[in-house]
Formats: structure tokens, C-alpha cells, sequence
């Protein structure tokens, strides 16, 4: 144990949080837009996150660090929609760009990306992922006027947009026109809250269903964006953990199959072919775009990742289920 940084112990005292001590904590790893610690008070430990303005990658990468107001923001919201959906919010200051949530041990609320690492792929659970954030999609598309506490458009496209598919846009110069159209695209159907990072790493899998992490990104707009992120990852770890391809892709179909039916604030057609036609730009920016992903390290497995999703790119489909299938017959050659 040791003792945390003062700004973030000032952060504590402004929250009112510490009681008058000054408290032991730990260092707890995995983020690269946050310095996220374990904080020690007399009644409980919590977990607390300060934002960075630098993100801990290799590209230049800045972000603001009030993305933390929004954060919180998103945290109350889901859990009036879904309760439990997130960890308690118990402070945030805007100063430092700081909460404090209550922390839930490892040993409770296992990650998923660290039980899909290990093979431990459960389609149930990839499901009810779908029926949480559905739930919380459709809560918040029925109240329009929560669109007035994110004003996120900036950030958003700074942190998502940009990093994503305007950078794999240089990469692939002859995708650039696609992805930009991909970016109005979504940047015009604003329709529900959206948390904007909806990974495994970010999704603890508790005893009464999943919690979601670091809604960092925030923001009032297309719920596509955050079904198609989560399938993206669910793709990309048939690369990481091959022995649970099959799995995997049965999460795939199980996540959209439970999530679709709860689409009522649009037909749900509508929302699948914008989702279809973002995923493919999602995976292809897990190699090539500002953040890939740390698994897929042969580049190999890289071309097949651009096998598959450039010719979705210049050909897009309607249905998830075709991308699906277009990636199972990639990798079973």
C-alpha cells in the first residue's frame, strides 16, 4: 500500500469523503485514460479515477479531462435505468476531473475480457450484456431532454470518431471518403445516451449480471455505435483465444439476437444496417487505427482482420448475421 497522489487526496477532501485521515491505497492497473486507485477509508475501500488529458498510448492522443463530469453523469442515468448496471457513484470533482465509486472486488465481479482470455466464454452472459444496454438505450431515448447534460459532440468526436475512423481513414486512403460518410452518419441519428466504450475490459461480470465501467465517453446519439463496438471485440478475441472461436461467435449472435428485439425508439432494421455498416470500420481500426488493440500482434492475423473488413467496407451489409458469417469463414481456413 501506499500513499495516492495529493491532488487526488485534495479530490477526496472536496467530495467529503475522507473523514479526516489521510488514506493508504493502490495503484490498480489496465486503463490508459486514467490513473484509476484503490483508496482505503476507514468504513471501505472505494476505487477512485482521476482522467488523463495525455492518453497512455503510442500515438498522440489527447482527450479533455472533463469527460469525467460525464462519466458520472452516465453512471446515474444507467443505473436509474438498469440498477446495479454500474458500480455506486459516491463523488465527482470537477477540479481535477476525479470520482469516487465504490469498489467491487475481483473476486465478486470477475472481468470479462480476463474470463474470455481464459476461454471462460459464456453466450448467456454475452446476452444479457445486450439486455442491459438495451434497457439503458431505450430508458434514455424515451427522455430527450437528457440530451441537455451531454454536451459531448467534441468529445466524442475527439476520443471515438477521430481515433477510430478518420485515422484508419489515413492508413487505407481509399476507405477515407467511407469513413467520413460512417462519421456523419453516426453523428446524425443523436437518439439515446450512449456510453461509447462498451469492451470486456470495461464489463465486470457480477453475481446479478453485468456491470458496466469507464463510460468515458458519453455522449448523446447513436446507439448503433455501441452495439456494433461490443460485437467488434467479440470478433477480434476469435484471434486472441482460437479455442473459443465457436463460442465467441455464438456470443456474437447471442448479443444481437437479445438486442435487437429491445430497439422500439426506431424500427430496429434501421439501427442493425447502421451497426453493419460500422462494424467493419471498428474492426479494421483495431489494427490500424489510433488504438489497436493489444492482442493481435502477427501481422498475419492483421491481414485477416483487412480481408475481411474491407470488402464490407466497399460492399456494406445490411445484417449483422452476414458479417458474422463472413468472419467465421475467415477464420476456420
Amino acid at each position: 500500500m501506499q500513499h495516492p497522489p495529493q491532488d487526488i487526496i485534495d479530490a477526496l477532501d472536496r467530495m467529503h469523503l475522507l473523514d479526516g485521515v489521510v488514506p493508504a491505497g493502490q495503484p490498480l492497473t489496465g486503463g490508459v485514460s486514467s490513473d484509476i486507485w484503490r483508496i482505503d477509508l476507514p468504513k471501505r475501500p472505494i476505487c477512485v479515477k482521476r482522467a488523463l488529458s495525455k492518453l497512455r498510448v503510442e500515438a498522440d492522443w489527447q482527450a479533455p479531462v472533463e469527460r469525467n463530469l460525464y462519466e458520472a453523469r452516465w453512471m446515474q442515468v444507467a443505473n436509474r435505468a438498469a440498477p446495479g448496471a454500474t458500480p455506486e457513484l459516491l463523488g465527482q470533482d470537477t477540479v481535477s476531473g476525479t470520482l469516487a465509486m465504490e469498489y467491487l472486488a475481483a473476486d465478486q465481479y470477475p472481468l470479462w475480457k480476463a474470463q474470455l482470455r481464459d476461454g471462460m466464454v459464456d453466450p448467456g452472459f454475452a446476452a444479457s450484456v445486450a439486455v442491459t444496454l438495451g434497457r439503458i438505450h431505450a430508458f434514455t431515448a424515451a427522455d430527450p431532454a437528457l440530451a441537455a447534460a451531454f454536451p459531448t459532440d467534441a468529445i466524442f468526436h475527439d476520443i471515438r470518431l477521430e481515433p477510430y475512423l478518420t485515422h484508419t481513414g489515413r492508413a487505407h486512403p481509399d476507405l477515407a471518403d467511407r469513413m467520413q460518410t460512417l462519421i456523419e452518419t453516426t453523428q446524425h441519428n443523436k437518439l439515446a445516451l450512449v456510453h461509447g466504450d462498451v469492451s470486456p475490459k470495461n464489463i465486470l461480470c457480477g453475481p446479478n449480471g453485468p456491470v458496466f465501467l469507464d463510460a468515458e465517453c458519453a455522449w448523446w446519439g447513436d446507439p448503433a455505435f455501441d452495439l456494433a463496438f461490443c460485437l467488434n471485440h467479440l470478433m477480434l478475441k476469435c484471434l486472441w483465444v482460437p479455442k473459443a472461436r465457436q463460442a465467441l461467435l455464438a456470443s456474437f449472435r447471442a448479443m444481437t439476437g437479445a438486442y435487437l428485439p429491445l430497439v422500439d425508439w426506431e424500427p430496429a432494421a434501421a439501427l442493425e444496417q447502421r451497426a453493419a455498416r460500422l462494424l467493419p470500420a471498428l474492426f479494421l481500426a483495431r489494427v490500424d487505427g489510433k488504438s489497436p488493440v493489444e492482442y493481435i500482434v502477427n501481422d498475419s492475423d492483421r491481414d485477416r482482420v483487412r480481408s475481411v473488413a474491407r470488402p464490407l467496407l466497399f460492399n456494406p451489409a445490411d445484417h449483422l448475421a452476414d458479417i458474422c458469417v463472413a468472419w467465421e469463414k475467415e477464420i476456420s481456413r
